[in-house]
């Protein structure tokens, strides 16, 4: 079956990989297109049924400056390389990025504040930030509140999609021999004469060196060989987000002023020209509750007043809640044969590109031989590319494929062309689910209420089980049960 690996049921017979990477979110993704760039036998372990399933796949989408971050700390380091990084590794990919800039804003009383987050960012190495104000700022933004008076302006700070990149940096990576263990929960290390055996309930893998990306999770993977769970503080993130119809509602992301919970509410488009507002900060003790909350949904409207005037709150069209690691510095540890990573929260997406290359950099250091890949293609084909398309562009491909002249989610224009390759794809979609996060078939206004049904019918088809085996998001997540007429 194309696009990866689904173990199921049964037993995975063992085998020796020179990395095995465990977490297939941004950064494990990104460390496994970095380690495929040598003639390396890679594997990356993860414990649902898809990639891009923790914080990868529901955060801001910021790709930030670095201005935030505290000078001399790792994640200030590497939250400034990511970002130069990015865009050359999007245009790779075929992933979307906006280099749009950020605005910090506040108050006359908080202008203080503002100064120091520009002394802090020219200590960090960014390039472009200065403070705004009066007819300038509100040229930039005429629909700031009337009680902001001046801001941040940090040129190179930029939006992208993160479950997309994550998407396609293991799609990539895949492309280039990589394999990818789906439902593989890592529940257990075990050194071994030539490094270590990962254990799941399917079976086990064993590997020369191990990467533990783990996410939320880290911590506790970390303990399968004695090691601390400094994983600490979880706190989850809700967002709102509004219709396309709301694109240049605002150009830039604009920031409140920082406090010691975090970076703020904050209001943003996104590359596909919605508008996104969140995220809160609530400490959560279980590390995979994403439910939202009455209070959550309040705070989001208070707060984005004091910013944002006349937002048109009644174009919502969704909600969501992400959960993210929150603490003073990226944990990047190298241990015997291994390198775990624990706390990469905010600007974890930022930094990605860097802790791939940092993360290299410390296998190398340990002994792993990297020798070049000569056959390595950095280069892959985007999933949903019929919008940006010409007409004329259009009509010849569907001349050449029939399937992408029937559009499926009239919301976002999404053919069955584009679906059948997501399916088929590395890494390819098994469900309702990942077909939305590939190709954004049921993201739009009604949220799939209209395409659903034909996603079903050919994800049936193209995977070749029956209609009551499609799930939503894998699992249990049956979406029916059988024919009415038949049910009783």
């Amino acid at each position: 079956m194309n696009g990866g690996n689904i173990i199921i049921e049964g037993m995975v017979e063992v085998n020796m990989y020179d990395v095995a990477i465990i977490g297939a979110g941004v950064v494990g993704g990104l460390i496994a297109r970095e380690l495929s760039k040598y003639r390396l036998k890679i594997c990356i372990l993860e414990k649902e049924s898809d990639v891009s399933m923790g914080a990868s796949k529901a955060n801001s989408a910021i790709v930030h400056a670095g201005h935030d971050a505290k000078p001399g700390t790792l994640k200030a380091l590497l939250n400034v390389r990511g970002s130069e990084m990015f865009e050359g590794l999007c245009a790779e990919l075929g992933v979307e990025y906006k280099r749009i800039g950020a605005l910090v804003a506040g108050t006359e009383d908080e202008r203080e504040i503002l100064n120091e987050l520009l002394e802090r960012g020219k200590k960090n190495g960014v390039c472009g930030l200065r403070i705004v104000c009066g007819e300038e700022l509100r040229a930039m933004e005429p629909n700031l509140s009337d009680n902001i008076s001046c801001a941040l302006y940090a040129p190179t700070s930029a939006i992208t999609c993160p479950y997309e990149l994550t998407v396609a940096a293991i799609g990539n990576a895949m492309d280039n021999g990589a394999e990818l263990f789906r439902n593989f929960k890592v529940t257990g290390i075990r050194p071994c004469d030539r490094g270590y055996e990962l254990i799941s309930p399917n079976g086990e893998i064993s590997s020369r060196y191990y990467i533990n990306s783990a996410g939320l999770h880290a911590g506790e993977v970390c303990t399968y060989t004695g090691g601390l769970d400094l994983q600490r503080t979880v706190r989850s993130g809700e967002y709102m987000l509004l219709d396309r119809e709301c694109a240049g509602f605002v150009r830039h992301t604009i920031f409140p002023t920082p406090t010691k919970h975090g970076k703020g509410i904050l209001v943003t488009p996104t590359v596909h020209g919605n508008l996104l507002l969140g995220p809160t900060s609530i400490e959560r003790e279980d590390r995979d509750d994403t439910s939202m909350t009455p209070e959550g949904i309040n705070e989001i409207l208070e707060k984005t007043r004091k910013t944002v005037k006349d937002i048109p709150y009644w174009k919502v069209i969704t909600s969501f809640a992400g959960l993210r690691s929150v603490d003073d510095d990226f944990i990047i540890e190298p241990g015997e044969k291994c390198v775990n990573l624990m706390r990469i929260g905010s600007p974890g997406l930022s930094a990605a590109p860097a802790i791939a290359g940092y993360v290299r950099d410390r296998l190398a250091e340990m002994g792993l031989e990297l020798i070049p890949n000569d056959n390595f293609n950095p280069n892959r084909k985007p999933c949903h590319a019929l919008s940006d398309m010409s007409p004329d562009e259009r009509n010849k491909l569907v001349k050449q494929n029939s399937k992408y002249g029937r559009i499926i989610c009239r919301c976002e224009g999404i053919s069955e062309g584009e679906i059948v390759d997501a399916i088929r794809m590395n890494p390819g979609a098994r469900d309702l689910d990942g077909v939305k996060r590939r190709t954004r078939a049921g993201m739009g206004r009604c949220q799939g209420g209209f395409c659903s049904p034909s996603v079903l019918e050919i994800l049936a088809r193209e995977l070749g089980i029956r209609l009551e085996e499609v799930t939503k998001s894998g699992g249990d997540s049956y979406i029916l049960i059988g024919k009415t007429k038949e049910e009783r």
